[in-house]
């Protein structure tokens, strides 16, 4: 899942940032509202997580914009401000989420993971598959009751098919997900990255569970139970 992070302080973006990449999402920053609007208007996002306190152009005005060309993102605000008329004003602008400062990053993750859900009509945390189970909680596969150890960005990409089960994904789509905005859409870093999972998934279920279809991208038919 692909995340923006507009935040104006720059070692909490840093920081925050550095939390997500490490739980496997892809995130893009920026330390203004021009700059944050200017990458909603130009990438696909499955969340925003959004400061008001900001430079050039505020988060309400950020807010307000994005929600004119997108009704459908997923936007968590992040601030200082406590005041009840704060909070009601950036919901009703169409916030699904306000968390305020100072807070701990395991909720902020937390929040983020069920607004993800929600994103993709899912709100059980576990997806599955056959004998594969994935927990969106815990960020963890199994099969067969039996871990699997995977990197983050194979985590991602399968968590992502899942979420599209039955439907097939193309390259394009997958980076455009999984990886930064600056990635290199001719790297082979995705076809490392599949050809590591599926030989990991293969290893542990003894079944080929992500199709490739020819000239269109990958699939994982509909959940089997």
């Amino acid at each position: 899942m692909k995340i923006l992070i507009i935040e104006d302080e720059i070692d909490l973006l840093e920081a925050l940032a550095m939390g997500f990449k490490k739980k496997g999402y892809a995130v893009d920053i920026a330390d203004d509202g021009s700059l944050g609007l200017e990458y909603l208007l130009t990438n696909d996002y499955d969340l925003l997580i959004l400061d008001l306190n900001l430079p050039s152009m505020d988060g309400i005005e950020v807010l307000q914009a994005i929600r004119k060309e997108n009704k459908e993102l997923k936007i968590l605000i992040l601030s200082a401000r406590t005041e009840i008329d704060d909070r009601v004003k950036g919901l009703e602008l169409g916030a699904n989420d306000y968390l305020i400062k100072p807070f701990a990053f395991a909720e902020l993750e937390a929040r983020s993971a069920a607004l993800l859900r929600r994103n993709f009509i899912q709100r059980d945390p576990l997806l599955c598959y056959g004998s594969l189970t994935l927990d969106m909680n815990l960020r963890s596969v199994m099969i067969n009751e039996n871990k699997i150890e995977l990197a983050p960005k194979e985590y991602a990409i399968l968590e992502y098919l899942l979420f599209n089960a039955g439907r097939v994904v193309s390259a394009e789509e997958l980076i455009e997900h999984v990886w930064e905005s600056d990635a290199d859409y001719f790297s082979t870093s995705l076809k490392v990255h599949m050809s590591n999972l599926r030989k990991k998934l293969v290893e542990a279920s003894g079944a080929e569970m992500i199709l490739t279809i020819r000239g269109a991208g990958y699939l994982i038919e509909e959940c089997k139970e």
